[in-house]
Formats: C-alpha cells, structure tokens, sequence
C-alpha cells in the first residue's frame, strides 16, 4: 500500500481488429516495483484510439486526428456537418471519438477536404436545416478555401476531362497535356505584336495550328490539347476552364449584348515552359495568321482538310496536320 511513482512507458502490441492483424504502440503505466503494466481508464480509451488509427491508415482510412482537421478547416460543427451530408447526428461524433468510418463515408470526407466548390453545393443545399449565421459562416471559409486553391482545382478539373484521351496519339497530338505549355502558348500569343486583336474565337484556332504544325514537322504536337471541329472551327475540349487559368492574361470586355474575351500581355514576359524550337513553331504561325481578323481566321480554317473531314462537333485527328494550309 505504499505510494510510488510509475512510469508511462509505450508497448508495441498486435492485435486482430475486424480480422486484419494490426501493430500500434499502446500507452501502459509500469511499476518498478511489481514490474508490472496496468492502463488506467483514460489509458483504455487512449489505446482503443491508437488501435483503431493504427487500423484506419493500414486500410488507408481517415484517422481521428484527420477527419477532425477536415471540420476545423470549414470551422464547422459535427452536428451540422453531418446535416450537410444526411448522415445521422452523432455519426462525426462517433467516428472522431471510437468507431471506424466505412470506406464509402471515408471517401465522401476525402472529397470535402480536397473539394471547397462541392462543399459549398452541399451548404446551399442543406442551407434550410442550418441556422442563418452558421451558414454564413460556413459559406466565407469555404469560398476563401476555393479562391485560394482555384487554379489548382481548375487544373484538376481540366486534367480529369481529357483522361479517356489518353493513350489516342490521333487525338492529343502524340503529346499528354501540358497545361503549363498550354497557358504559356496562350502568354505567347498575348505578348506578340504581331497578333492583331486577339479576342477568344481567334486565339483558339491560333492555338489549334501551333500544335498542327508542330505534330507536322516533329511528330508531337505542344500542349496536348484535343479539339473539336465546331462551327468557327477549332476549339480546344475544356475551353472555357483553360481561359480561367491563373495568370491566362484574359479581360472580359462588355460588347452590349454579350461580352468577349481579349487576350494582351505587355512588357518583357518568359516562357519557361516552351522551347526554343516550339517557340519557332508558334512564330511561324504568327507570321502566316497573327493580323488575319477573326473571319478571316474562321473561313481558312474551314478551309482545312481537317476541319472538312471531320464530323461536326467530333475531336479532330492529327493525321490530317499533313495537309495544313502554311
């Protein structure tokens, strides 16, 4: 019955948790003088924990510790986070505190943590279960995330379009895509004085020819961009999200009735993701089509066998690079 000190010491143990076998360290208290190891009732609870994320990364699962970095980076409750999802009220609870997630919630909270634009398309659509303020709070840090990770959310987005392109040569040009190349081709473009009012209809088929003639005179072409044959010609697929791209030099001008897209960029620019000898490709289709006007640029890409052999609104094949008009 003396009073002592013990010392908090680690084990290594081995255990079969839902029929794997899992190694975690457990925490013990040991006695010199008994030698002997006992947990405590906060010891119990600690080890339970220490298993089952010993379990969630062999499975590769969301530890405790991450799925409660997921609702601090949004600042939200696990009440209302589980409002957000449909889940059952205590459901984060449960899983933060002692039971393991299934694989399908465990994906679900992987994408909210990657994914501030579709956290916010789940607020809006729970925003009725949710008190005025809480949504409002919710709302600014998501969209601060989103802003802040934009560019590389719109990359992921463009890349995840063009993946059933991959391994088609008569597709990409023989190229997998660049998006860097891609925004440093439009930069090129923009910076030239030789290209005359470069709004969006004249840019692309611009872009359309540096690959053609790059794959005509390599055998590769230089962004990997894939275009489809609509009516003013050659259109890059995901053109709408490339122009979006962070540092993509484009102004959205009011035209009354619409608004179009220009393209300029002053001053002394690099191009570090182009090579000299795509940057002479690129010349050579400034100096053949840079001060054409948007019409004239469209009736002489109609004019191209690739664009005639190819059905509307389908991916124009390389093959015809061949029969380019410069």
């Amino acid at each position: 019955m003396e009073v002592h000190e013990v010392k908090t010491v680690l084990v290594r143990e081995q255990v079969t948790f839902k029929q794997r076998k899992v190694d975690y360290d457990a925490l013990y208290q040991y006695c010199d003088n008994s030698d002997e190891l006992y947990m405590n009732e906060q010891q119990i609870q600690e080890n339970d924990m220490r298993l089952k994320n010993a379990y969630r990364k062999k499975e590769g699962l969301l530890t405790a510790d991450e799925m409660c970095a997921i609702r601090a980076k949004y600042s939200i409750s696990q009440k209302d986070l589980c409002t957000l999802l449909g889940w059952g009220g205590k459901t984060i609870t449960r899983y933060e505190s002692h039971q393991v997630q299934d694989k399908a919630h465990d994906t679900i909270l992987k994408k909210i943590d990657e994914d501030p634009e579709w956290f916010i398309i789940l607020l809006n659509d729970a925003r009725e279960y949710l008190s005025a303020e809480a949504y409002q709070k919710y709302l600014s840090v998501a969209t601060t995330l989103y802003e802040e990770n934009r560019d590389a959310y719109l990359r992921k987005a463009i890349e995840a379009g063009y993946a059933k392109f991959q391994g088609n040569q008569l597709l990409h040009g023989n190229t997998e895509l660049s998006l860097d190349k891609v925004v440093d081709t439009i930069r090129y473009f923009a910076a030239s004085e030789k290209v005359t009012n470069l709004y969006k209809v004249k840019l692309m088929k611009l872009m359309w020819y540096a690959d053609a003639l790059a794959y005509k005179i390599r055998g590769s072409a230089i962004t990997g961009l894939v275009y489809q044959a609509l009516p003013m010609g050659a259109v890059p697929v995901g053109h709408n999200s490339i122009i979006d791209l962070k540092v993509v030099p484009c102004e959205e001008v009011d035209m009354g009735e619409t608004n179009a897209y220009h393209f300029s960029l002053k001053g002394k620019q690099k191009f570090l993701a182009l090579s000299d000898e795509e940057k002479n490709i690129i010349d050579i289709v400034i100096e053949k089509l840079g001060k054409m006007t948007k019409n004239e640029i469209v009736a002489f890409m109609h004019a191209e066998k690739a664009y005639i052999m190819t059905v509307p609104r389908h991916a124009i094949e390389f093959k015809y690079a061949e029969f380019l008009q410069i």
